[in-house]
């Protein structure tokens, strides 16, 4: 599948990284996920919810700074 954000956009944070483990999630479900999904502004950054899981980020001039990650239960 071709997606519009790359994995070099993404700046996965270490957290982040740790819960896609976790959780099962891959690079391709989050570029899907920022593209696709519902945003939702928060404090400091957005939620985005897609399907069965959700995406904190911030974006930073052209990059996605992953901030965490998680299924929604």
């Amino acid at each position: 599948m071709f997606y519009l954000i790359h994995e070099e956009d993404l700046w996965i944070t270490t957290h982040a990284a740790n819960k896609m483990v976790v959780e099962g999630i891959s690079v391709a479900q989050i570029s899907r996920v920022l593209e696709q999904g519902s945003r939702f502004q928060q404090t400091d950054g957005y939620l985005c919810v897609y399907s069965y899981f959700s995406i904190a980020y911030k974006k930073i001039g052209e990059k996605y700074k992953i901030k965490t990650v998680f299924t929604n239960k």
